[in-house]
């Protein structure tokens, strides 16, 4: 009895282990603002709150580049070495709040302004499904 189970179990974990997996990439979510930006404050009140608590926020790696100044968000003392090659792609390096996804190191989404928030989930939500 303790053999045949034994078989049972080998091979259902033999199967699972061989059957095909889909490799989900890794995503980032960049969010970039500025502390007197009113629309990044806006988004901060009204927006972050559902976003931390979205199953998109625990599927991504999320980081938040702020600084003081708005006008200042894109120098590079704000920006994690590892992500200024994504900011250096950006057709644009100014607007805030800005909303970047990566994934796979390709920019997906790319985002700016309260109101682009909505599309910017969206992105989030097709990156990681």
């Amino acid at each position: 009895m303790l053999a045949r189970r034994t078989l049972v179990l080998g091979t259902m974990l033999a199967s699972t282990s061989l059957s095909p997996v889909r490799a989900q990439g890794k995503v980032t979510v960049i969010y970039v603002g500025g502390w007197d930006c009113p629309p990044c404050i806006t988004w901060k009140n009204q927006k972050k709150a559902e976003w931390l608590a979205s199953p998109e926020r625990s599927k991504v790696e999320y980081v938040e580049i702020e600084s003081p100044k708005l006008r200042e968000a894109y120098r590079d003392r704000y920006w994690p070495a590892a992500l200024q090659p994504i900011r250096n792609r950006l057709p644009r390096q100014s607007g805030t709040p800005r909303f970047i996804v990566v994934k796979d190191g390709e920019i997906v989404g790319n985002e700016w302004g309260d109101g682009d928030w909505a599309r910017a989930w969206s992105k989030i939500r097709a990156a990681v499904s």
